[in-house]
């Protein structure tokens, strides 16, 4: 039986784990360009930045797939595989349909441990049979129909060229019976209650960790459908699908007893509390801020006043945003804000906006926690999904990927019709136990683990390049596009071959200079000091002796922290003393 400490240890596994994504949604019409965009930031202690290949394959009759949980690398067991699954790279497909997730938990007694797909599974599955969002999300709900969902309650990303999509999901725990045939034990169970929204376009959307999504309409055969009419998904006015008994599965629970138009997910299968306002929908807090004049009037909810009302699902954005502020949002911590992770004494004398683990500790037999923003240390990879209408699939799909804390990294643009992955972020070059010196992640790492330790100083250097090498993947990009548009009309896989090379080359050309960038910040910032340099060359007077580097001092705000700790303790004696 499914013990209540078998039951406290798997969520302890599965938070530890899980909790920790970053996503923003974008529609075509709120985009620079047209483009629809997500992100998804793999916020991990024990996941490994690298890039997942999985060619266009066709399956014999009776073929299987075995289903292991990314969380633990278990494995669950055996799904049945269709005659074909299409290409993946990372997380989007050859039709440029792309999923991303955060980990919402919810109910702790709806995780059903005899369920076969698991959150991450759920991802890469969908992927690899879908053409479109909505075929994604009918796929994702047909498959935990039959198999069983393992995993906690989930927030997905779901996109395509044309549209966006939330869709959040969760299990419904386990009701043993006996077959009177077989005379087995089963789950009555099986299965998931979900509920799935198109993005309204101009708009955007964001989840961290929290489910989001509250009151929706219900069946009208217009612009709603239930899960028992699920094959109408395609038709274009269908913006919500849901699960046909997510309401009816919450009375059976006595989690809800209102009336149906009053039936909110996210306050019946994962309620508020003030860790989800402040370590999650701060997060979307901050995303919206940066887009949207009017957000003001939420921080009081967004910091963990329950009483508050809540923030909308959606916001409609005062600006039009690009792949690169996407990227450039993902380094947020609360700057311009009250809570501005660089200002208080835990930044300590360089402005580190990063607070190591545990999030959550006691003092004087009080219980404190430090912020959780969006930028933070323990993240494995992020990237941008860039999904264009106006160009072929295998020209259209963008995959703007990096490794490393997201605030740090640079995202190198992957083609989603590559045939291959450049080793430096390959699977199997390394892992978040072996170092690698060939290896994107390690190498991203050494820089950011510098970086901490003179974060005020080195930030400067760091940004300088990032965004020299952002500049050049922009500028680069359009003019790739049209070589290849050209190739597209002549030559299709001469046309593949080219935006293979691109994304490899750049791709491996951006681990090397990132290489360098470690190796001129260690000669700069060595002990302490700052190295003398004009244009990236150290300067020597004129007998090739080095220069006497700079010492700069601690801010005045450190130096005042010192005096207020120890008083006289280090003052220098005056004369008469």
């Amino acid at each position: 039986m499914y013990s209540k400490l078998f039951i406290l240890f798997f969520l302890l596994f599965m938070y530890c784990k899980t909790f920790s994504c970053t996503c923003y949604l974008v529609t075509k019409e709120a985009s620079i360009d047209g483009s629809c965009l997500i992100t998804y930031a793999g916020d991990s202690h024990v996941r490994y930045g690298q890039i997942y290949f999985k060619p266009r394959a066709t399956w014999a009759a009776g073929s299987m797939q075995t289903i292991y949980d990314r969380s633990s690398n278990k494995p669950l067991g055996q799904v049945a595989l269709p005659s074909e699954t299409f290409q993946v790279v990372g997380f989007m497909n050859e039709y440029q349909v792309s999923i991303g997730e955060s980990t919402f938990g919810g109910r702790d007694e709806l995780v059903d441990s005899t369920g076969i797909i698991d959150w991450g599974s759920l991802m890469f599955l969908a992927l690899q049979r879908s053409k479109s969002a909505r075929e994604a999300i009918k796929v994702i709900a047909e498959l935990v129909d039959e198999y069983g969902y393992y995993s906690l309650g989930e927030s997905y990303s779901i996109a395509d060229p044309n549209e966006v999509w939330i869709m959040e999901l969760i299990g419904k725990g386990i009701d043993y019976k006996i077959d009177k045939k077989s005379k087995q034990q089963y789950n009555a169970n099986k299965g998931a209650v979900w509920i799935a929204i198109k993005v309204p376009e101009g708009y955007v959307s964001a989840h961290a960790n929290q489910a989001r999504i509250t009151t929706f309409p219900k069946e009208n055969g217009i612009k709603s459908i239930s899960s028992k009419n699920l094959n109408k998904i395609f038709n274009k006015d269908i913006e919500v699908v849901y699960a046909y008994d997510v309401i009816d599965f919450a009375r059976s629970k006595k989690y809800f007893e209102g009336k149906d138009e009053e039936f909110s997910f996210s306050d019946t299968y994962a309620p508020l509390t003030f860790g989800a306002l402040r370590g999650c929908e701060l997060r979307v807090w901050a995303f919206f801020n940066q887009i949207n004049d009017d957000m003001q009037k939420y921080w009081e909810y967004a910091t963990g006043n329950m009483s508050k009302p809540r923030m909308p699902l959606f916001v409609k954005s005062n600006r039009k945003i690009s792949a690169r502020n996407l990227m450039e949002f993902k380094g947020n911590y609360l700057q311009d804000t009250e809570l501005d992770m660089s200002k208080d004494v835990g930044a300590g004398p360089h402005g580190l906006p990063y607070r190591w683990r545990p999030m959550r500790w006691k003092f004087d037999n009080r219980e404190y926690f430090h912020e959780r923003v969006t930028a933070t240390q323990q993240t494995a990879f992020s990237w941008v999904a860039q999904m264009r209408n106006w160009l072929p699939d295998q020209i259209g799909g963008i995959l703007w990927y990096g490794v490393d804390d997201a605030n740090l990294s640079v995202h190198a643009p992957f083609y989603c019709s590559m045939t291959k992955i450049p080793f430096a972020y390959a699977e199997g070059n390394g892992d978040i136990l072996k170092y690698s010196e060939n290896s994107a992640f390690w190498t991203f790492n050494r820089v950011s683990q510098h970086a901490y330790l003179l974060y005020d100083r080195i930030i400067v250097d760091l940004r300088k390049k990032q965004n020299e090498l952002r500049d050049k993947y922009e500028s680069f990009v359009p003019a790739i596009d049209q070589g290849a548009l050209l190739l597209h009309e002549k030559d299709p896989n001469q046309m593949i071959q080219f935006l293979t090379d691109f994304s490899c080359n750049t791709a491996n050309s951006l681990v090397q200079e990132w290489k360098e960038l470690g190796n001129f910040l260690l000669v700069k910032y060595l002990d302490g000091n700052i190295k003398k340099e004009k244009d990236g060359i150290f300067l020597r007077n004129q007998w090739d002796f080095p220069l006497d580097p700079v010492h700069p001092p601690y801010s005045e705000e450190w130096y005042k922290i010192i005096i207020d700790n120890t008083g006289e303790k280090f003052q220098t004696p005056t004369k008469k003393q």
